[in-house]
């Protein structure tokens, strides 16, 4: 994997700026991670030294697709890495902040049926530098149109808990560098039992959503097929060790199939598994985005709404996500490119 300006640590552009003054190293570690901006643009650098970074610095992602709704609220980036897989970033705007959606490897092993982005397979993980650099060009944009990215979530392309030490120093360098407080920043996993142990070993408080969409595993299986490896029980009681330890409420994301986990008996296990959890797990209720490898449909929002119902009488708070950018097939993590390829598969093991 070619090195990236985002790869770097602090201590390792010192290193590079070694012939610099000491002073240099804050400018250039301001342009990176204050102004998310480019060596060019570095006008307190010296050209030669400008011209020096933009060649040993280079970007890790270079732009293929811009996909723009939600009246212009929801913009999606396909982005090619430098070895021709491609990923995806959605930046999602609201009237007062707004928040980055990330990938963390091009394609995903979990072959979750609903997923495009779990059809397409799995390619490879993705580095500190590419994770950290979807952030900054996303902030970019969003400081451009006056809005201060507030949250970033780990629900885009891959299962982050299956590349847990990229994922653990991205979120270093977020909190850290680009000032995102761990409180607001949310990795989620489809179960991941080993990743979310590590999660709760983790220094950064950041939230953890798990993707159940199924409470019992017979059903779960199909739908969510690491569950096999991982089962229901094993799950929730890491969940319970991760609370344990920071103290955080778990997230259940939940995407509504008509026919397969929208039925009352569906809510009620489910709010059996929540309260397992003290205090009870939070539910998000995701009306599900069409896939072309996938029939079955997203049940309708009368009946999103009456599961909602039934959740709250047996005491769970639960919030159904607003879909965002499904005319660009951007919400919800189920992430597809419009008519180009999502990645160029290079590897097919997890």
């Amino acid at each position: 994997m070619n090195r990236s300006r985002y790869d770097l640590s602090r201590p390792q552009v010192a290193e590079l700026l070694a012939d610099a003054p000491r002073y240099r190293v804050d400018q250039v570690w301001e342009g990176l991670y204050r102004d998310c901006s480019e060596p060019d643009d570095w006008t307190t650098l010296p050209r030669a030294l400008r011209e020096q970074l933009s060649e040993s610095l280079p970007r890790s992602l270079t732009e293929v697709l811009r996909s723009v709704s939600d009246d212009g609220q929801t913009i999606k980036y396909l982005w090619e890495l430098a070895d021709g897989n491609r990923v995806e970033t959605v930046l999602m705007l609201y009237p007062d902040r707004a928040t980055v959606c990330v990938s963390s490897q091009a394609g995903c092993a979990m072959a979750c049926g609903f997923c495009a982005t779990g059809q397409a397979g799995f390619a490879r993980h993705l580095g500190v530098g590419e994770i950290v650099e979807q952030v900054a060009l996303a902030r970019r944009d969003a400081s451009a149109v006056d809005r201060r990215v507030s949250n970033i979530v780990f629900m885009g392309m891959g299962e982050p808990l299956a590349n847990t030490d990229p994922v653990f120093e991205a979120c270093r360098r977020i909190h850290d560098d680009l000032g995102i407080s761990a409180r607001s920043i949310t990795v989620s996993t489809v179960g991941i039992v080993p990743g979310i142990r590590a999660l709760a070993e983790f220094e950064l408080p950041v939230n953890l959503a798990v993707s159940l969409h199924s409470a019992d595993d017979e059903s779960r299986d199909p739908i969510v097929p690491i569950n096999r490896r991982y089962p229901l029980d094993a799950v929730i009681t890491a969940c319970q060790d991760y609370l344990h330890k920071h103290r955080r409420r778990v997230s259940f994301e939940w995407a509504m199939i008509s026919g397969v986990n929208d039925r009352a008996e569906d809510a009620e296990r489910l709010a059996g598994l929540c309260h397992r959890l003290e205090p009870s797990a939070h539910v998000n209720l995701i009306p599900l985005n069409p896939t072309p490898g996938y029939a079955t449909v997203g049940s309708t929002l009368q009946v999103v709404r009456g599961f909602q119902r039934r959740l709250e009488e047996l005491g769970v708070n639960a919030t159904i996500r607003r879909n965002r950018g499904t005319e660009i097939d951007a919400a919800c993590g189920q992430l597809a490119a419009q008519g180009v390829s999502i990645s160029r598969r290079t590897d097919t093991r997890a």
